[in-house]
């Protein structure tokens, strides 16, 4: 018999895979012109020519037995280097290529850190609502149970009162993702450090793992502040999937605050949890792209120009909306309260839209609009019947 934890993981599709999973259908038997998908966080712009060129000379000039070959378990001297030196100079810190290991995308990252913290079954896990709903997945996996800590639209900013209260003695980890998918919501320095103060004060070690692959999406105010400038327990778990339209090469990094009182002893876990889970070399070929692309983003403003074109159409409608501020997904109140139904109703136009329940909080539809421009436009008079639809004409 397999196992059942995993076989229920298996048969049950996420809310976001199962509704793009029904759009490429739907296309097929309609057109994809006729589908107006918001389903996905899959980049939708080209990536940078940078880092083309440097795929390019690599297969050209490099020895393709290295290329293609494995890398040290931590990953590629070279490339965490080049990290190391890009984080120093953007962030005024002190890194090492020791303090990073280099993996197969965020998702690895996550699943890595989790493994080396959660010591015993029933060790929690906090995240605050909305969440990416694969954190559960990931904490449960790991042994750990998952706490949520509600905030409070619009901002969605996490609640250090609320965090203060859903701390126990079994609390090993809190999970903070900014900015924030599915919301689009960016914490500022006030809300983290608020945050750390909490941790700080909470009487036993707690690590803060930092998920931010939407580190240089934001539209509005500040980049997210760095967290292992305010806190020694902190993970920082990164994505280049995002910021370089390369999410289908599953490359990132983990970063272990070399601050942190048991630095040697949470490295190593992470290492070892990367040899328990399989995950002992990311792509190589990627690893040796790394040092050319510090820096070097894909053209972010079109999601900018995106999310104020589909905010501007979807409030001019009637609907209400979260002002996205980072990321690329637009967050919108289903009309009635009742997000699966919403999301039901939006399919009879072609539209969409990802229900909320599954990020943890009831009554809001997420679009993620790393789409082109032109299916946005395409789809505004299925938003338009939408919303006579929902007003009831």
């Amino acid at each position: 018999m397999a196992n059942k934890r995993m076989l229920e993981a298996g048969n049950k599709k996420s809310a976001i895979r199962e509704l793009y999973s029904y759009g490429l259908e739907r296309a097929e038997e309609i057109g994809k012109d006729n589908v107006f998908d918001y389903s996905l966080g899959n980049p939708n712009v080209p990536p940078p020519k940078e880092l083309t060129a440097e795929l390019e000379r690599l297969l050209k000039e490099e020895d393709s037995v290295a290329l293609h070959g494995y890398t040290p378990s931590i990953g590629d001297t070279g490339a965490r280097a080049s990290i190391a030196g890009y984080l120093n100079r953007t962030y005024g810190l002190t890194l090492t290529r020791h303090d990073f290991v280099l993996t197969c995308g965020a998702a690895a990252g996550l699943a890595m850190a989790l493994h080396a913290l959660v010591e015993e079954p029933g060790d929690e896990v906090v995240v605050f609502a909305p969440f990416f709903p694969e954190y559960r997945l990931f904490a449960e996996q790991a042994g750990g149970k998952l706490v949520v800590v509600p905030t409070e639209a619009p901002e969605f900013a996490p609640d250090a009162d609320a965090l203060a209260k859903a701390i126990t003695p079994r609390t090993k980890v809190v999970i903070l993702n900014n900015p924030n998918n599915p919301t689009g919501a960016v914490y500022s320095e006030k809300d983290v450090k608020r945050v750390c103060e909490v941790l700080e004060k909470c009487g036993h070690p707690v690590w803060l793992l930092s998920d931010e692959p939407y580190r240089d999406l934001v539209f509005e105010g500040d980049k997210p502040p760095f967290l292992t400038k305010y806190y020694a327990r902190t993970l920082v778990c990164f994505s280049y999937s995002k910021v370089l339209s390369i999410p289908g090469e599953r490359i990132g990094y983990l970063l272990v605050n070399p601050a942190m009182p048991e630095r040697d002893e949470v490295l190593a876990a992470v290492i070892g949890a990367a040899r328990a889970l399989g995950y002992v070399c990311a792509p190589t070929l990627w690893q040796r792209v790394l040092p050319a692309v510090q820096g070097v983003t894909s053209d972010l403003s079109v999601y900018r120009e995106n999310g104020k074109l589909l905010y501007d159409k979807l409030t001019s409608l009637g609907f209400s909306c979260v002002r996205p501020r980072g990321a690329f997904y637009l967050f919108v109140k289903a009309p009635g309260g009742d997000a699966r139904a919403f999301s039901e109703l939006a399919k009879r136009f072609e539209l969409l839209l990802v229900p909320s329940d599954s990020f943890g909080v009831p009554g809001y539809v997420r679009l993620a609009y790393c789409v082109k421009r032109s299916m946005i436009e395409r789809s505004f008079t299925a938003f338009e019947k939408l919303a006579l639809c929902k007003a009831g004409n």
